[in-house]
């Protein structure tokens, strides 16, 4: 079952003050991304966070479910209602995540050398 358009922007509203938060559609589902980390999914209207030690002392009663089949455990976050909370976990969450690797066209500048 695919992802409510209605509950990506509920969720993603919740977590404006973490800083500069944005969807993408994945796969029938979605990605959302703080400051340009992917930190977190919506699969079947449930929000779910990539598991950090910063986000587990801060909110230590999260319960872990799976996003989708085959995909490893994430938080899964059942109370949006409260916005610092969430605010707070995705950017402790960010903290722990490293920036996304720069996407370079392949190419003659890819470091390869010629065969001879």
């Amino acid at each position: 079952m695919a992802s409510k358009l209605e509950f990506v922007q509920y969720a993603v509203d919740q977590l404006q003050e973490a800083g500069e938060i944005a969807y993408r559609k994945m796969f029938g589902e979605y990605g959302i991304y703080c400051d340009g980390k992917f930190f977190a999914m919506i699969c079947d209207d449930q929000l779910f966070f990539k598991i950090t030690e910063g986000g587990r002392k801060l909110w230590p009663e999260l319960e872990e479910g799976i996003p989708y089949h085959g995909a490893k455990p994430h938080f899964l976050i059942e109370e949006l209602d409260d916005r610092r909370r969430l605010a707070e976990l995705a950017r402790v969450t960010c903290q722990e995540l490293p920036m996304p690797k720069s996407k370079k066209k392949k190419g003659a500048a890819d470091g390869k050398k010629d065969a001879k």
